[in-house]
Formats: structure tokens, C-alpha cells, sequence
């Protein structure tokens, strides 16, 4: 059992990594994997949410976006219970979700292999 929050507003839940600074970890991340990734879409530097777009190169794509579970942990949700889904149904996604989040930021990764390991868990 987890103790109370103090009164004073502390939160308990992680600590939350700025969102420029996650992305460009990632960036480095998949070059030591030799991934080529490409930042496509910059959100607000600090707080914007994360889309991760997996491309098999088989003109399909695998989408995750950046969550929190009720504890505060960070985990990623997989967009299509983690099937791969045709590229043009995952550009229509993406750009409905820049619509509706002008904030957020994609990552788009070239992963034929699935050898990519998001850094948190993954929910589907």
C-alpha cells in the first residue's frame, strides 16, 4: 500500500521527461540500433504528446501513442491491437490526431524487423 499524498500537492507518479528531450533520445537510441527514425511532426517541446509510427516497409505501419496508466506510469497504447495497419488508413489517423492535438509530436521509425523496444510497457 502506497502512502497518501501530502496535502501540499506532491504528486507521487513519475517524473515526466520533456517531450523534446525524450524524442531526441530516441532518435539516438534507434541509430545505435542502425533504425532510421525521422522526427515528422514537432509537437511543444516540454509537455506534447508522443506517436510512434513503426513502418515495416511493406507499406504497412504499426502506430503507438504515449500514455499514462492510474498510477501515473508512463506506457504506450498500440493503435489497432498491435496489427499492422495499411499506410494510407495510418496517415488519415495521424493527421486527424494533429487535428485534434495541434501539441503533438510523431516519430516515425523504419523497423522491418520489430526489433524496436518502446521504454516503457506496452498495452494493446
Amino acid at each position: 500500500m502506497q502512502p497518501a499524498a501530502p496535502k501540499w500537492g506532491i504528486s507521487l507518479e513519475e517524473p515526466r521527461v520533456k517531450a523534446s528531450v525524450w524524442v531526441s533520445a530516441q532518435i539516438r537510441t534507434c541509430g545505435l540500433l542502425t533504425l532510421p527514425a525521422v522526427v515528422r511532426r514537432r509537437g511543444d517541446p516540454d509537455a506534447g504528446s508522443i506517436l510512434i509510427r513503426l513502418d515495416r516497409l511493406d507499406g504497412t505501419s504499426i502506430v503507438m501513442s504515449q500514455s499514462r496508466d492510474a498510477e501515473g506510469r508512463q506506457v504506450w497504447l498500440m493503435r489497432n491491437d498491435a496489427l499492422p495497419m495499411p499506410d494510407p488508413d495510418v496517415e488519415e489517423y495521424l493527421q486527424r490526431r494533429i487535428k485534434s492535438d495541434p501539441d503533438i509530436w510523431i516519430l516515425e521509425i523504419e523497423d522491418r524487423d520489430g526489433r524496436y523496444q518502446p521504454d516503457a510497457p506496452v498495452i494493446t
